[in-house]
């Protein structure tokens, strides 16, 4: 990849020069095509198998001076300063996505064998509604307009709920991920599949440019943490943490067990607030202080 500074793509500069490719670019390529040769290999080894199952993926890596955090799914990485917080990532979920999954709802439609309706209605519609004028959205908007209510508009929506109760073909919370190539919708053969991408979305944090301090960290989870703890939350507990217990060579991974500690609404939770998550927790908590001690050492 000619990363220690050669001409990228010797054969073509002018292209690079007018494309503007920088390093960091076939960085984000390689991420990319990574997690797409991940889930294939995935989806051979399932079929192997005869298992059936996927998840979500978030990945950070180090390089040169700069945090790549690529991220399939509603997983979640945040920066954790002193003074910020900074998210590193977003959550992949059939309403940050409605757009995509309708419009290849309607490139093709045999995808919905004509069970489901790829319209967005405020509500789910029921055989009164025919002939009234109802709020909607299509593939093609960001706003909404009014149409009425016909036989087709009462099939079960393609997307359906609201905030943490919205699933795709009523069935995935996620729209990204890893795996899931079997998987239908109950007691049909419509697949999911076609409509998750395995592709991630990739930030790009500069740590040479940051002036960093021995408790800037980088916190990494699953939805099971974010469901219950906010940004600013984990942030709170972090900086109240790390500072009394510097002596601790160990105090990443119990700042991580306080954060998991903290999901389980028990009693004596850092948060005082008794929320409980009953989703799967894993955290990571990453110190950068290490890493940006110059960038010959990543």
């Amino acid at each position: 990849m000619h990363l220690s500074g050669h001409c990228i793509c010797p054969s073509d500069p002018q292209f690079v020069e007018e494309k503007g490719i920088r390093a960091e670019d076939l960085v984000i390529g390689a991420l990319e095509s990574a997690f797409q040769e991940c889930d294939e290999v995935i989806g051979r080894e399932l079929e192997a198998s005869g298992q059936v199952g996927g998840c979500t993926a978030l990945v950070a890596v180090s390089l040169q001076g700069k945090l790549y955090v690529a991220n399939a799914g509603d997983s979640r990485a945040i920066l954790v300063r002193r003074d910020e917080v900074r998210p590193l990532s977003s959550e992949f979920t059939p309403e940050t996505e409605r757009q995509r999954i309708q419009q290849l709802a309607f490139v093709y439609p045999e995808l919905l064998a004509g069970e489901f309706t790829r319209l967005e209605f405020p509500r789910r519609l029921k055989g009164d509604d025919l002939g009234q004028k109802v709020l909607f959205r299509d593939h093609h908007m960001s706003g909404w307009g009014y149409k009425c209510v016909e036989k087709s508009d009462l099939k079960y929506p393609l997307i359906h709920g609201q905030g943490r109760q919205a699933r795709l073909l009523g069935t995935l919370a996620v729209s990204r991920g890893l795996g899931d190539h079997q998987l239908r919708v109950l007691d049909t053969d419509i697949q999911l599949k076609p409509f998750l991408l395995s592709v991630p979305q990739v930030t790009v944090l500069d740590v040479d440019q940051l002036e960093l301090q021995e408790e800037d960290v980088v916190v990494m989870a699953t939805d099971g943490l974010w469901d219950v703890l906010s940004n600013e939350q984990v942030a709170r507990l972090v900086r109240s943490f790390l500072p009394g217990n510097r002596e601790d060579p160990h105090r990443f991974s119990e700042l991580a067990k306080m954060l998991i500690h903290s999901t389980q609404g028990k009693d004596g939770s850092p948060t005082g607030e008794g929320q409980v998550s009953y989703d799967d927790v894993s955290v990571f908590v990453i110190p950068l202080h290490s890493h940006g001690q110059g960038s010959s050492g990543h």
